[in-house]
């Protein structure tokens, strides 16, 4: 949610990673378990359960049993009421919740999401890699956020081709149709259409190359 006079609105790209570098892999990142309670049409209401700072997370544990396995470590929790994205902009509505509910709701949600979030400030920008577990693994998505429009964003090298308005690749999306069911499709896609980017967000600087993005 932003805080800088947007209201509920949150501003972000996000990027399909092929090969994230090792170096922005934290030894302990942030152990993500949510699920929704709606995940229709680019509309969502998810609950989500997050533990800071977790070790030693076995990422081919299914999602629930990954919530199980680290439930005493929970520290924050938010239920988060989301619109479809439109152009790297969506609404977004948050509000915390006790954890004791917050976990039991995540728990008895049918469609769930579980990601190992690491971050890094690269730039002017900060970011988050997320490491997808369970139905989604291998998934990697590069994320950044801005208070505002993120435009004229230098891209990393990392970043293989841009998904924010591929709906496939939204959480949502992801805990209905897990990626591990059609990555070998998405790797035939990418192959034949190539890498790509949005272009009504101001200039590309795509990093190590040159030229327009």
């Amino acid at each position: 949610m932003s805080d800088t006079g947007y209201g509920d609105f949150e501003f972000e790209r996000r990027f399909f990673v092929e090969h994230v570098p090792t170096e922005l892999l934290e030894a302990s990142p942030t152990l993500i378990v949510q699920s929704y309670l709606l995940a229709q049409d680019g509309f969502a209401v998810r609950v989500r359960a997050q533990a800071t700072g977790v070790a030693g997370v076995d990422p081919a544990l299914d999602e629930l049993a990954l919530l199980e396995a680290h439930v005493g470590a929970v520290d924050f929790c938010a239920i988060t009421v989301k619109g479809p994205m439109v152009e790297g902009t969506r609404y977004e509505a948050e509000r915390e919740l006790d954890p004791l509910v917050a976990v039991e709701l995540v728990r008895r949600a049918p469609a769930r999401v579980a990601k190992l979030r690491h971050s890094a400030w690269l730039g002017t920008d900060g970011w988050v890699i997320d490491v997808f577990a369970g139905g989604n693994a291998p998934l990697v998505v590069a994320e950044v956020e801005r208070g505002g429009p993120v435009t004229d964003l230098v891209v990393p090298a990392f970043c293989t081709t841009e998904v924010t308005v591929d709906a496939r690749f939204a959480n949502d999306g992801l805990a209905v149709r897990p990626f591990g069911g059609w990555a070998a499709r998405w790797a035939q896609e990418l192959a034949t259409a190539g890498p790509r980017f949005l272009t009504g967000l101001g200039h590309n600087h795509l990093a190590g190359q040159d030229g327009p993005g």
